[in-house]
C-alpha cells in the first residue's frame, strides 16, 4: 500500500491564492486617469495661449494642489478607514512637512536675490537664522526634515496616546488640540517660522525659477508620481497581513488583544506612516501653491479632510482620492461665485454624506453596479 504522502498533493496547493493588488479593470482605470493627468502640464507647454488644446497655468497650479490633499486624504483613510482612528488633527503633519520644504525654498530665494537673509527675517532684526535652520539650504537635508519631522511627532504623540489606551472622540478631540495649539505656536514671530505671513515669494528650487512652466509642469508631475506611489504602498499594505491586523483593530480591538496581538505597535506604525504621507504632500503644496503659513495647521483644515474621506468612502483608498478632488472642485467654484456661502456648503455635503452615502462616491458607485448585475443575472 502506497503511503499517504506519495498520494498527497504538495502543501502549496491548499495555499490561498495572492490577494491581487488591483484588478485589471481597475489597472486599466488607473492608467487612463493617469494619462489624462499626465497630460495637462503637456499641453500647456506644447500649446500656445488661445489654442483649442491649451491649458492654462492656473488649471496646472490647481490639479497639482488637489493631488497634494488628495495624498492627505489617501494618509487619512489609512488611520480612520482601516484603523477606526478619526484623527482631527491632520492638518499639522501636512503644514510641518510644508514648512520644512519651506525653509528651504526661502533660503534658496534669498541666495538668488543676492540677499543673505529672507525679508522676513531682516524686518525682524535678526542676524542670523535660527539654529533649527542649520543645514536647510541643502535640498537634500530639508527632504530628510520633510519626513523626519511629521513622523517623529507622530511617533511621540502616538507612543504615549496608544500606550494610555486613548481612543474614541477623546483621542479625536486631542488630535484636534494638538493642531491648535501647534498653530498658535506657528503664528508667533519668535518662532523663526515668518509668524502670521509664513513663508512665501519663493523664487527658486534647485537652481530652476519657481513660476517658469517648465518647473511648475515638473512639480506637477513629480506630484502625480507620489499619489500613484501612495496609493500602491497604501493598497499593498491594506491587502496584507498587517492590513488584516489593522481591520482587526478597527472592527474588535478587544478580540485582537484577546487571541494575542498587542494593538499598540500596529496603531503606532499606521498612524506614523500616514502622518510621514502628510508630510510628503504638505511638501510638494507648498512650491506649486507658493506659500505656507499656520493657517494650514487651523482645526478646520483637518475636519475638511475628513469630510474628503468620508465623501468619497473611507476604507476604499481611491474613495479619498475621489472625494478630495470633489470637495476641493466644489470649494474652488463657491470661494469664486459664493465665498459667504462655502461653509454652509461644506456642512451640509457632510451631513448629506453621513445620512444617505455612509459608503461615500465609491461605495454608491459599487452598489450601482452591484444592482446592474443583478438585473443581468435576472433577465
Amino acid at each position: 500500500m502506497s503511503s499517504v504522502s506519495s498520494i498527497a498533493p504538495p502543501r502549496a496547493a491548499f495555499a490561498p491564492a495572492p490577494a491581487r493588488l488591483f484588478s485589471p479593470g481597475a489597472w486599466w482605470g488607473i492608467f487612463a486617469v493617469t494619462v489624462l493627468l499626465a497630460a495637462v502640464p503637456l499641453l500647456n507647454l506644447v500649446f500656445a495661449p488661445g489654442h483649442a488644446l491649451h491649458v492654462s497655468a492656473y488649471t496646472v497650479a490647481l490639479l497639482g494642489k488637489f493631488m497634494c490633499y488628495a495624498i492627505a486624504a489617501l494618509a487619512l483613510d489609512l488611520v480612520w478607514g482601516y484603523t477606526g482612528i478619526l484623527s482631527l488633527g491632520h492638518g499639522v503633519f501636512f503644514a510641518l512637512g510644508g514648512y520644512a520644504h519651506g525653509m528651504y525654498l526661502m533660503r534658496a530665494s534669498a541666495q538668488s536675490e543676492g540677499q543673505r537673509l529672507p525679508d522676513f527675517m531682516v524686518f525682524l532684526n535678526l542676524q542670523d537664522y535660527p539654529w533649527f535652520w542649520s543645514f536647510t539650504e541643502h535640498a537634500a537635508y530639508a527632504w530628510v526634515l520633510v519626513v523626519a519631522v511629521p513622523g517623529v511627532l507622530a511617533f511621540v504623540f502616538g507612543w504615549f496616546a496608544f500606550r494610555s489606551r486613548i481612543k474614541g472622540v477623546y483621542f479625536s478631540i486631542i488630535t484636534q488640540a494638538l493642531t491648535f495649539a501647534a498653530m498658535l505656536l506657528f503664528f508667533r514671530n519668535e518662532t523663526g517660522f515668518g509668524g502670521n505671513n509664513g513663508f512665501t515669494d519663493f523664487r527658486s528650487i534647485l537652481g530652476y525659477p519657481v513660476t517658469a512652466p517648465g518647473t511648475k509642469a515638473a512639480l506637477y508631475l513629480v506630484t502625480l508620481a507620489a499619489l500613484l506611489g501612495a496609493l500602491v504602498l497604501a493598497r499593498k499594505l491594506t491587502q496584507s497581513k498587517l492590513g488584516r491586523v489593522l481591520t482587526g483593530i478597527r472592527d474588535g480591538e478587544t478580540r485582537l488583544m484577546f487571541v494575542g496581538y498587542d494593538p499598540h505597535w500596529f496603531k503606532l506604525f499606521v498612524w506614523t506612516l500616514s502622518a510621514v504621507l502628510c508630510g510628503i504632500a504638505g511638501a510638494l503644496y507648498v512650491p506649486q501653491v507658493g506659500i505656507i503659513n499656520p493657517s494650514e495647521m487651523s482645526p478646520a483644515n483637518s475636519i475638511e479632510m475628513v469630510i474628503w474621506v468620508a465623501t468619497g468612502g473611507r476604507g476604499t483608498l481611491i474613495g479619498p482620492i475621489v472625494g478630495a478632488g470633489v470637495v476641493n472642485g466644489l470649494k474652488t467654484w463657491f470661494t469664486s461665485v459664493m465665498p459667504e456661502y462655502w461653509l454652509y456648503v461644506l456642512g451640509l455635503i457632510f451631513v448629506l454624506v453621513t445620512l444617505f452615502l455612509p459608503r461615500g462616491i465609491v461605495g454608491l458607485a459599487a452598489s450601482l453596479r452591484a444592482r446592474l448585475a443583478r438585473k443581468e443575472d435576472g433577465a
